[in-house]
């Protein structure tokens, strides 16, 4: 019977990869480097495969040590819903979170189920409304946390996913090539909405807001019927949906990025505990699927896209 994975050097070996150096992975897990090379090297013998490769004087990741990243995550926070359902001192009471409605439905029901298995006790209330209503209602004391979309100018928030924003349409309507572009668009404070025009300006190309609305289900219900194209984060994506890219003339947009922020709350044991649900959660949903059958679908631009969210970064020489 082969022996069991050690959950000290699984949970070093996370630090690491979040971290992106030995050295303060190190920090983080109260050991010393060379304890924590130690531990990489057991690792590596007991799953029989490199984890980590060398570019240049750096290391990164190889594949199997991404695809023991995500088997590592799972297996450290069962153990910690394990310790939980036994903890005499568990967390109770009631937290106070918002989010975006698109947000809301891609990302909820996962950070929803993780948290309330780890935590029975504690109520969540949750209020979906735009990003800058949720950071007014932080400054206000309204809320304990909100998952926002990060904007410099907002106040600050701890980004925990970046995504490509991307052009969309229908797949069943060539909405797009029409002369002057139909366009679904949030309210006019929304970052996502003022990048659109700033690169539709750019490009030259004609456009009006036919539909302006705070509700990310208004924006799909446009697009899918083809009355309009709007832009998204790739978890929003839904089926029906094709993106569009630099073949079909639309140019870049920036990424959206994605934060936590925290509000004055008493119990800011359950915030942190939260946080750190909706992290590890982010860190484990997948991309949705969306229609591959459109002709001039930007495979290319969503495939490097998509690496620049994924890849791990460079870790700090430390062996």
């Amino acid at each position: 019977m082969q022996a069991p994975l050690d959950l000290d050097q699984l949970q070093t070996f996370i630090a690491i990869a979040d971290t992106g150096s030995f050295t303060r992975a190190a920090e983080e897990v109260h050991r010393t480097q060379s304890a924590v090379s130690m531990q990489m090297r057991r690792l590596e013998e007991r799953i029989g495969k490199p984890l980590f490769e060398k570019d240049g004087r750096m290391n990164k990741l190889t594949e199997e040590g991404d695809r023991l990243l995500s088997y590592a995550r799972r297996m450290i926070h069962l153990n910690r819903e394990t310790l939980a359902a036994f903890d005499d001192k568990r967390l109770e009471g009631t937290i106070r979170i918002g989010t975006p409605d698109d947000y809301a439905d891609r990302f909820l029901p996962e950070i929803m189920a993780r948290f309330a298995r780890s935590n029975p006790h504690v109520e969540l209330t949750v209020v979906c409304e735009p990003t800058p209503g949720l950071v007014e209602h932080i400054k206000r004391g309204n809320l304990d946390l909100a998952l926002v979309t990060h904007n410099d100018a907002r106040g600050q928030s701890e980004v925990v996913r970046r995504e490509p924003l991307l052009w969309v349409t229908s797949a069943n309507h060539a909405t797009h090539e029409q002369e002057i572009l139909p366009m679904a668009f949030g309210r006019p404070n929304c970052i996502w909405r003022r990048a659109a025009c700033d690169v539709l300006d750019e490009m030259g190309r004609d456009y009006r807001v036919l539909f302006t609305s705070f509700s990310a289900t208004v924006i799909a219900a446009a697009v899918l019927s083809g009355l309009a194209i709007s832009v998204l984060p790739e978890c929003a994506l839904r089926p029906g949906m094709r993106v569009l890219g630099e073949a079909d003339g639309f140019g870049a947009l920036p990424d959206c990025r994605i934060g936590i922020m925290r509000g004055q709350t008493s119990r800011p044991e359950i915030v942190e505990a939260l946080a750190r649900h909706i992290s590890e959660s982010l860190d484990n949903i997948s991309v949705p699927l969306v229609e591959e059958a459109a002709g001039s679908f930007d495979f290319a631009a969503l495939a490097f896209a998509r690496m620049k969210r994924t890849k791990p970064n460079p870790i700090a020489p430390g062996w």
